[in-house]
């Protein structure tokens, strides 16, 4: 059986075609902005055992069949790298991560925007900024938002000991709570997602992964979560940071539960955070996570503008290049926002006229003003998925269909649908004929049912990963051929079982404020496991000084600040390695009822294998 990676299809040949011929006009702008501002950069941004641009050398020459056009022209564009003058007093290094980092001279230090998803490539830019334009100390860190490639390399631009002394770090309200959400309380299976969505385990080549959409890809350096200092509350709060007025915009529910947009008057330059970025964004991102609301979304671009139009000079963002000149940033903004609005809206009204959300995806196209924009295209969301997240966002997963209300799990109808047509021989020759046709949709549902009724059956899994790799290559957006690709990847090379959990990293637990530790480990209590226990304990936090009630009742875990049952001194490190298994119990050296009550507890917690199966049993 062929398991290797394929060439691209004829059918899949014609498709780039199509492609290439509805795209719009290419006049060089968008590469022009991108390079706007150069200052210099380091090699490949090379940065050791986190980050390189190296590998996608590739992009410097002709475009491969196993491309789509518009994708390639995305990716080229991300390629970009190194330090930029985005107006003076105004850096970001760009292309060190998928995200920007930005800095902003203040009057003693530089203030920093983002700073990336690891340490190290957060350190490189800072490097190269100081390098450039002079070595003056971090004075503060801005968060715009909740995701991990804005945060999670703060360590890179300020050590431990600067954070301990008071450095500001200034979120938008509820801006760890989200953080808290996403990355911890469902961090196991969006980080396993993640892996897919971002291409983390293909290749970098024509036939792997080439971009992100919204940037070449994750760094894979230190990640840490601090919590800021100081939340904006409320939009036309302003703060005055190291000397710079930023006047702040509050942003709840679009791009991340907690974000915000921020102006700088002494430089006419607004920040839109990752709300305006020169592709569609994700309504719903395939990684996992709340839905975001459309209209809400269009609301507040509609009032930056508003707010801060008339003022400014230069618009820059947490992803891809900036728009320069008030005309051509209020043209843009305009376009962002009714590019949003205008999918909330037409999903709704066909949703009252009865289609249900496959069916909206399959209908829904642009008006020929949003059409005719490079920043609209669906590099990273899809008119596809964003119409079916606002379907689920007003009407949730049921279609109304009760045929659809109570369906069998993937495996046990994938025995029965295997069963209706005959076995296994027929549904593979009638999907091989659909592969012959270009139609790779069909034989992905066919043969996904098969895959799932007998996942050994090397045939079924080489034809649905062919399939799968056509698909791919098909993909404007770059999450849906990464997607794809990584599935084809795992069908063909299956991961050897492990006989424990091969876990996540606890970078960001031992981060957190210890309320939200205790707040993670509530997902893990195995609820049929716990039964009628009852469990308290008071857990005494020795490097802290911090009290916590923790108690286990009706199979659900509880605690507060204060005392409640005997109590067990432990610090935050010595409680997650217990929890990850990186120490047993038995070694801990804890005495007493408390430490009892605790090992009980433990027993009770489920450690998660990072790498469960996505696209087969």
């Amino acid at each position: 059986m062929d398991l290797t990676r394929k060439g691209a299809t004829a059918a899949t040949r014609a498709a780039h075609v199509a492609m290439a011929a509805a795209l719009p006009v290419d006049d060089g702008g968008d590469f022009a902005l991108a390079e706007r501002g150069f200052i210099g950069t380091i090699e490949d941004a090379e940065v050791p055992g986190a980050w390189s641009q190296r590998p996608f050398a590739f992009l410097e020459g002709e475009r491969p069949d196993t491309v789509n056009p518009s994708l390639w022209r995305q990716a080229r564009l991300n390629a970009h790298h190194g330090l930029f003058e985005v107006t003076p007093g105004v850096y970001q290094v760009r292309g060190f991560d998928i995200s920007n980092i930005t800095f902003i001279e203040g009057e003693t230090g530089w203030i920093v925007i983002d700073p990336l998803t690891s340490a190290q490539p957060a350190a490189a830019a800072l490097k190269l900024l100081r390098d450039s334009k002079g070595d003056r100390p971090v004075s503060a860190v801005i968060y715009t938002h909740s995701h991990v490639d804005h945060y999670g390399g703060i360590l890179g631009v300020a050590s431990p000991e600067e954070i301990a002394a008071g450095l500001r770090i200034i979120a938008p309200e509820g801006f760890l709570e989200a953080a808290v959400a996403e990355n911890v309380l469902a961090g196991n299976v969006m980080s396993r997602r993640a892996t897919h969505m971002y291409g983390g385990l293909l290749p970098k080549d024509p036939q792997g992964h080439v971009d992100s959409g919204l940037g070449k890809g994750t760094s894979t350096g230190r990640v840490a979560l601090v919590a800021p200092t100081e939340s904006i509350t409320h939009t036309g709060q302003t703060l005055t940071v190291d000397g710079i007025e930023i006047r702040f915009q509050v942003t709840p529910d679009t791009e991340a539960p907690a974000e915000m947009n921020f102006f700088f008057p002494k430089f006419g330059a607004l920040c839109m955070a990752e709300n305006c970025t020169c592709h569609l964004h994700n309504l719903y991102t395939p990684r996992g996570a709340q839905v975001r609301d459309a209209k809400a979304w269009s609301f507040y671009i509609d009032e930056a503008l508003e707010m801060f139009g008339a003022d400014t000079r230069v618009m820059f963002a947490s992803h891809h290049w900036p728009r320069w000149e008030a005309g051509p940033v209020r043209t843009f903004l305009t376009k962002q926002r009714d590019l949003y609005k205008y999918i909330h809206d037409q999903t709704l009204r066909m949703a009252n006229h009865g289609l249900n959300a496959t069916e909206i995806a399959e209908a829904l196209r642009l008006p020929p003003t949003l059409e005719a924009e490079w920043h609209t295209r669906s590099y990273y969301g899809t008119l596809s998925h964003n119409a079916k997240a606002v379907y689920q966002r007003y009407l949730g997963w049921f279609d109304g269909n009760p045929a659809n209300l109570h369906k069998h799990p993937p495996e046990a109808a994938g025995r029965r649908y295997v069963a209706a047509m005959g076995g296994a021989g027929p549904l593979l020759a009638e999907a091989g004929k659909a592969f012959e046709a270009g139609d790779y949709r069909w034989v992905a549902e066919l043969v996904g049912h098969l895959v799932f009724a007998e996942p050994a059956n090397l045939e079924a899994r080489a034809l649905q990963a062919d399939a799968f790799e056509q698909m791919g290559y098909q993909a404007e957006s770059g999450p849906w051929r990464d997607f794809y690709l990584t599935g084809a990847q795992e069908l063909r090379n299956p991961r050897p079982p492990s006989d424990k959990p091969r876990q996540a990293s606890p970078g960001q637990l031992r981060t957190m404020p210890t309320d939200h530790v205790l707040d993670s480990l509530s997902v893990r209590l195995n609820g049929e496991k716990a039964g009628a226990r009852e469990i308290a304990f008071t857990a005494l936090f020795t490097d802290t000084g911090e009290r916590f009630a923790v108690r286990v009742e009706n199979a659900v875990l509880h605690h507060r600040a204060g005392e409640g049952g005997p109590e067990v001194a432990i610090t935050r490190d010595l409680l997650i390695d217990l929890v990850m298994g990186a120490r047993p119990v038995e070694e801990a050296g804890l005495a007493g009822p408390g430490a009892a009550a605790l090992t009980e507890l433990l027993g009770l917690l489920d450690r998660f294998d990072l790498w469960f199966e996505i696209s087969a049993p």
